[in-house]
């Protein structure tokens, strides 16, 4: 699919010059299948909205939202060439997200209901998402796979990283909140402190298995 939207691209480029909208079109079935799959972000926030409900959740998602599209441009605008040419400093970057990802598996596992935790829980909050974005491998290799597939050889990186941020950031707009609402429908279920810890185990699991990909 990606190959295809790229040759399709391409194909425009050589017609028209390229065109945002274009790139746009061409991005979007991209962006709609890495942010609605599970993956770090969304794990996050799914057990969030099981534990501390939707709006105690919204600087979580925020913190998404916002932090991810400004990794994505700052990639666009010449980050990703930095990790090119200095291999080092991405495989370090890489394993220190690995890391804390352990640490916020730890975390998910042993939170309790936010009613019943009172002022011990309390759910990962805006600053703290907004900089997981930059060790979050998951949104690396979108990122860096959203840049080099989608940008056209002669256009204006700048514009076309934009158009791609912008798509990127209108489906998370979605699909975030949607993972949060679907966490709360869960936890409609989870009548029992017990049921709720089964579910934050399943969700720290999901979340140390989304690891896989950096050590194989």
């Amino acid at each position: 699919m990606i190959a295809l939207a790229a040759f399709t691209l391409d194909e425009h480029s050589a017609s028209t010059g390229g065109g945002l909208l274009a790139i746009a079109l061409a991005v979007l079935p991209f962006a709609l299948s890495t942010s609605l799959t599970p993956g770090p972000n969304t794990i996050l926030v799914t057990a969030s909205g099981a534990t501390f409900g939707f709006r105690r959740t919204i600087p979580l998602m925020l913190g998404v939202v916002i932090g991810f599209p400004a990794m994505m441009t700052a990639v666009g605008w010449g980050l990703g060439e930095v990790f090119r040419s200095r291999p080092g400093v991405h495989a370090t970057l890489r394993w220190v997200g690995a890391a804390y990802l352990l640490f916020l598996a730890w975390k998910i596992a042993s939170a309790r209901a936010g009613e019943a935790s009172g002022a011990r829980g309390r759910p990962l909050g805006f600053l703290r998402a907004a900089a997981f974005q930059w060790v979050n491998p998951k949104a690396w290799v979108m990122s860096i796979t959203a840049i080099s597939t989608f940008t056209t050889v002669g256009g204006d990186p700048r514009r076309e990283t934009l158009a791609i941020v912008a798509v990127f950031a209108l489906v998370a707009l979605a699909a975030i909140p949607a993972w949060a609402l679907f966490g709360v429908a869960v936890s409609r279920f989870l009548k029992s402190e017990r049921a709720l810890r089964v579910f934050n185990l399943a969700m720290a699991a999901l979340l140390v298995v989304s690891l896989v990909p950096l050590v194989v």
